[in-house]
């Protein structure tokens, strides 16, 4: 097979030579296998129970995640109430409250089916306007929120990862096995500037992911001494702000491995410690989103009703395009491309489903 382009945001990818490694009904069985056993993996080693979750919120309760603060929810009415609902972009916020109120304590957490729609999405070999992922949360303590304890839940997490991949080359021996470290890196997105500051965040994560094979990268939010942050992270979730030593900073990062059918760093999963009320009022100042606090949800945390967390989100056709070997999330979920996207794939032996 020859060398995939490296992935730019936006561009069809067609890797030269590509051939799916299972058949579509293969492809449907291990899709579930997966997704039955990562789930089951991650609840034991983070010691997480499966709750139900909501599709939509309502807009007036702030607890819809505004991501990198520009994307548009799906709204709509609702006209029994006669309030306005969104369909959720993720469960950062509805999560920490579900841990209040259904009375999980201290190291306990909940995992859930989160499926958005996220119609400002660019649409391309990693990106569809349908996000299915695993939201998960867990209570922690004061003494917890440092940078090894967030480097503790991610190797957790990793670990699932390489096992499920182990079970899936067993279930299924026509699939390559990943070619993934034992062990990932950590790096600061402020070192990754420092050492490269002529190239982009995603041309860095690139470069040290190609040459790690997995890597965190921890801080993402806060502008770095560039000016502008390594990615957007929105104000009211996330702990970026919260310094970790005299050039560091934020609580919160994203997980990447090396994805070789396409050539780029792929990521899985963003996460981190989720703001105090220090932070938040911080964070709100610093995003000129002050009036936030008086959303439902905002004032709960600043009462201190909603414990210390951490928790995060990881993508479920994510993970099956990387453990199966795809070149498309298309091959992995049905979706909706353009005529010209499903034409190039087709050309280029890329089954969409």
């Amino acid at each position: 097979m020859g060398t995939a382009q490296t992935y730019i945001s936006g561009r069809l990818c067609l890797p030269e030579g590509y051939t799916p490694a299972l058949s579509l009904r293969e492809t449907e069985q291990a899709i579930k296998f997966i997704k039955d056993t990562f789930q089951c993996g991650l609840a034991a080693a983070l010691n997480l129970a499966r709750v139900s979750a909501p599709l939509c919120v309502t807009a007036a309760s702030g607890l819809n995640d505004h991501l990198n603060g520009v994307e548009s929810p799906v709204r709509f009415g609702i006209r029994s109430i006669g309030e306005d609902a969104e369909i959720v972009q993720s469960l950062a916020k509805w999560k920490r409250a579900a841990l209040a109120d259904y009375g999980f304590d201290h190291g306990e957490g909940l995992y859930t089916d989160m499926n958005a729609i996220r119609p400002d999405e660019t649409l391309d070999n990693l990106h569809s306007v349908y996000v299915d992922q695993w939201d998960w949360e867990r209570v922690i303590d004061a003494s917890e929120r440092t940078v090894p304890f967030l480097e503790g839940i991610v190797r957790d997490i990793y670990g699932v990862l390489l096992r499920t991949n182990q079970f899936v080359c067993e279930r299924y021996p026509s699939v390559p096995a990943l070619e993934l470290p034992d062990e990932m890196v950590f790096v600061r997105s402020e070192d990754l500037e420092a050492d490269d500051p002529d190239h982009t965040p995603q041309e860095r994560v690139d470069r040290i992911c190609r040459e790690s094979g997995a890597v965190f990268v921890i801080g993402i939010g806060a502008p770095m001494l560039s000016g502008v942050p390594h990615d957007g992270r929105a104000a009211d979730y996330d702990d970026w702000s919260t310094p970790t030593d005299e050039t560091h900073r934020g609580l919160n990062g994203d997980l990447f491995v090396w994805n070789s059918v396409l050539g780029c760093a792929f990521e899985l999963s963003s996460m981190g410690i989720r703001v105090d009320p220090s932070a938040l009022l911080r964070q709100l100042e610093a995003r000129g989103e002050l009036a936030n606090r008086d959303l439902p949800y905002h004032r709960r945390l600043l009462a201190g009703d909603l414990p210390l967390t951490i928790g995060g989100g990881i993508g479920q056709s994510r993970l099956c395009m990387l453990l199966l070997h795809t070149a498309h999330i298309g091959e992995v979920q049905s979706g909706i491309w353009s005529g010209a996207m499903r034409s190039a794939c087709f050309a280029a032996g890329i089954p969409l489903l």
